[in-house]
């Protein structure tokens, strides 16, 4: 072991030390060393088994650099999901001295970004990076309606199938879609979602995306469903989207669009709408604080899942929709423990088909980073570091907030503090939307109870 290579094992033993809310036992050469404590709810334990001394260089790079370490081999955990829960409880110590490195980081992240943004011939090469990795990879491990987003697990016997369908019957409510409306889905994915609009609810659905792959396919599933007079699939930026809709429908695509260009994509699905227009967004968000720090941050899952990525928060949705648009908010469903579960179900189904999935030519390298993918995810969302939520936004002639809203959707099998799955209130001033209590519901920032007179965006 060189002397660069025990500098930063001694550097690693220092920064486990600090663990909390879990213990990581650490075996080297034989050797096992445990650190952190027991505290937390519930207490985690987690064994890295180190491969090769380059392991504690790369764990100082960041998640980026542990995450290529484990890809290439240099460490293993066999429970991932309880490691990545350990890390994310130590997250916001570290994310205050982040914050307060703003003032000097947060310029040359805007520089940095303008020169790398998603421009549309970008957005397309980033999204074929990982949506057009081979339709057979993804039928794999999603359900039959292919569909990519959390599910709704309205029983705790349902299967990943039953949730999906509740998820896609969730949305088709809240929007109140009717037979012969106009639905723009912006983010096709496999079709799921336009599927079930057109065939369940009789709605006439124009839907984009631009993955070549996921086009294909949505194209020959809305043939062979015999529903092409009723769907059309388009492979086009949303920025080029044409006509007005009665409702339009966003799942789990806001994530793509990039932190720079919220308000050229709130203003886009605005001037889409119809006046009496409604508007359903399902996103992953980060906590305001959180997405400061990691918008332009090159981690784990922007440089080796999802080029080109950036989660917002609730704040910067807010505060895009209040610039850029008319729409107001009606309501907020915080679904964020029901992911936690679906990409458990994702995991376990990545794992079964695995086998198969080998023949088709998926290597060892690709196994691991998809393993370490999932379990990441999974634990950011039990850990609440990041969340999803359904939020319905609405033009100024919609009039169906006075309809009964939907029941809240609870895991009743789970502890409370991951059944935080609800309904919020939608305040009336100044259109902003209010958060749940930043603790109880995953996350969603009690700092966005109004946004005309909110906090000034300091990067």
């Amino acid at each position: 072991m060189s002397a660069r290579e025990r500098a930063a094992r001694r550097a690693v033993h220092a920064l486990l030390a600090r663990a909390h809310g879990g213990t990581i036992e650490l075996v080297e050469d034989g050797v096992a060393r445990t650190f952190g404590t027991p505290a937390g709810d519930p207490p985690l334990r987690a064994r890295i088994e180190v491969h090769e001394p380059a392991f504690h260089t790369a764990l100082l790079a960041g998640g980026a650099g542990a995450g290529r370490a484990y890809v290439d081999g240099l460490w293993d955990c066999y429970d991932l999901v309880a490691l990545v829960r350990i890390a994310a409880r130590a997250m916001p110590a570290l994310d205050r001295w982040r914050e307060r490195l703003l003032p000097l980081t947060a310029p040359v992240q805007r520089t940095a970004w303008r020169l790398c943004g998603n421009s549309r011939a970008r957005a397309r090469a980033r999204i074929a990076a990982h949506y057009d990795l081979g339709n057979t990879l993804f039928s794999r491990f999603l359900d039959e309606t292919m569909m990519y987003s959390a599910a709704i697990f309205e029983r705790p016997d349902a299967t990943l199938h039953e949730a999906q369908l509740s998820k896609l019957d969730r949305i088709c409510r809240r929007l109140q879609l009717q037979p012969g409306e106009r639905l723009l889905e912006i983010g096709t994915g496999w079709g799921g979602l336009a599927l079930h609009a057109a065939g369940r609810y009789g709605a006439q659905v124009t839907t984009t995306t631009i993955s070549r792959e996921q086009h294909a396919h949505a194209s020959a599933a809305v043939h062979a469903a015999g529903l092409s007079d009723r769907v059309t699939v388009l492979l086009q930026d949303y920025r080029d989207l044409r006509g007005r809709y009665d409702k339009l429908a966003s799942i789990e695509m806001v994530e793509a669009v990039g932190w720079e260009h919220l308000d050229t994509y709130f203003e886009r699905c605005s001037e889409l709408l119809e006046p009496h227009g409604a508007m359903l967004l399902q996103a992953i968000v980060h906590p305001h604080r959180v997405f400061r720090v990691e918008k332009a941050a090159k981690g784990f899952i922007r440089e080796l899942v999802f080029p080109g990525g950036a989660l917002p928060s609730m704040l910067a949705i807010e505060r895009s929709r209040a610039r850029r648009t008319d729409l107001r908010s009606i309501a907020l469903d915080d679904i964020t423990p029901h992911y936690a579960r679906t990409l458990a179900c994702w995991r376990e189904r990545f794992h079964a088909s695995w086998p198969e999935l080998r023949t088709l030519g998926y290597d060892e390298r690709f196994r691991r980073l998809w393993d370490l993918y999932l379990a990441y995810c999974e634990a950011g969302f039990r850990e609440h570091r990041i969340s999803d939520v359904q939020l319905l936004l609405a033009k100024p002639a919609f009039r169906g907030e006075s309809l009964a809203p939907l029941a809240p959707a609870v895991l009743t099998s789970r502890p409370r503090r991951e059944q935080m799955a609800r309904v919020v209130p939608q305040p009336q001033r100044g259109h902003g939307m209010l958060g749940a209590d930043d603790r109880e519901a995953g996350g969603i920032e009690r700092e966005v109870a109004t946004v005309g007179g909110g906090e000034r965006e300091r990067a």
